[in-house]
């Protein structure tokens, strides 16, 4: 009996450290992650086919682009994941200094594409300069806070934290004209604050009294923009009554509801969208989720938000049983990044919130996006490698 126990403390042992030194990896996660880019360039060819066929002479044209940053984020999340996500805390503020850098220089240097200047363009190669930014603020935070420690009771370290944030927030609104990415940097900044802090009262205070204070705001602001036609003033109209600005601001979205209630249940099939010839604008973007939900109808369009709830599920269960704060930190900051994304973007897409011009993750049209997209899901795949042996869920 006694010799049975040592070799089940043996088992134990040995399982505990082979777990501990990275041998665990969390599958559940990877596979949403790679259903959900696979997904996505499937989709992406189904609506972007025709005009890619019309303005580029080849149907492929964005579906080769994007599978080709597709191809490059997967061998970047094996990178990442092999590699003891401790490394990246000892150069956090320079990826964050060097993030703000490129947002700042975008005004000066930036590329131009459809009259936004918000890509850096070196020879051949040409990025987003606020998508690096999302990832810099979760990593840098991260540190932070775990530097902090138990300071996050007063008011200084979460203001601190909170002015980081807003740096970002306003040099990537500011400087490249993305109200949409701001937001979530400023999201993201919020969601790792409230995950540290001991005390839920003081949000819960904050939110009951800004929220107001904040729809007042804007609706003040809204009014100043009001005579200078300014185009955030008019989407907000378009918002208000699509169809009253149907030869405007309210045409993209009009037609995405059309395209929504035209799915129906099960939808129209796959490919079989009408909206998406000439009538919704560069449908293979934001708007993408009209179209998924035209052509599978409302069952599809859940099953798709099922597989984002199983994602943002295996952050959770990942951040909670982290070996520390700095990996629970990082795992958070990627759920609140995702979960913050996918509602502002079925928001918009459904006419709950004013267009921001805001993706969906893994979906919609972008090779930045889609690159440290992937990355980040790397340094949580990272993180997950050392969890013990309780913890492999």
């Amino acid at each position: 009996m006694a010799q049975t126990n040592t070799k089940t403390v043996r088992r134990k042992r040995k399982v505990r450290l082979l777990t501990r030194n990275g041998q665990y990896y969390d599958y559940n996660l990877l596979a949403c992650v790679v259903l959900l880019t696979c997904f996505g360039l499937i989709m992406l060819y189904s609506t972007s086919a025709y005009d890619a066929q019309v303005e580029y002479g080849s149907d492929t044209y964005f579906l080769f682009r994007q599978a080709l940053f597709s191809v490059g984020g997967l061998a970047a999340i094996f990178i990442f994941s092999m590699i003891d996500y401790h490394f990246y805390a000892r150069y956090a503020g320079y990826f964050y200094l060097f993030s703000n850098l490129l947002l700042l220089v975008t005004k000066f240097i930036g590329h131009e594409v459809n009259g936004a200047k918000r890509w850096i363009k070196i020879g051949p190669i040409q990025f987003q300069s606020a998508e690096p930014a999302k990832l810099a603020i979760i990593l840098f935070l991260s540190v932070l806070i775990v530097q902090f420690g138990k300071k996050l009771k007063g008011f200084k370290a979460p203001a601190v934290l909170f002015a980081f944030g807003a740096l970002t927030f306003l040099l990537t609104w500011k400087f490249t004209e993305n109200l949409s990415t701001a937001i979530i940097i400023l999201g993201i900044t919020c969601a790792l604050i409230f995950v540290a802090h001991p005390k839920t009262a003081p949000f819960v205070l904050t939110a009951g009294i800004g929220l107001p204070v904040g729809i007042v705001g804007v609706r003040g602001y809204v009014s100043s923009l009001g005579a200078s036609g300014n185009f955030r003033f008019n989407r907000v109209l378009a918002w208000i009554d699509p169809e009253k600005y149907s030869d405007g601001g309210g045409y993209q979205v009009l037609q995405g509801l059309y395209a929504i209630g035209s799915g129906g249940l099960f939808g129209k099939g796959l490919g079989n969208s009408t909206q998406k010839i000439q009538s919704i604008p560069e449908a293979q973007n934001d708007m993408i989720f009209s179209i998924i939900c035209e052509e599978l109808g409302f069952v599809g369009a859940t099953i798709l938000m099922l597989v984002f709830l199983v994602l943002i599920w295996r952050f959770m269960v990942i951040a909670v049983h982290a070996p520390d704060l700095f990996g629970s930190l990082i795992a958070a900051g990627a759920m609140g990044h995702i979960a913050i994304q996918v509602i502002l973007n079925v928001a918009v897409v459904t006419n709950t919130i004013p267009n921001t011009g805001i993706t969906l993750p893994f979906i919609s049209y972008g090779g930045t996006s889609v690159l440290f997209l992937l990355s980040e899901m790397g340094l949580v795949l990272a993180v997950s490698r050392w969890q013990s042996e309780k913890k492999c869920i």
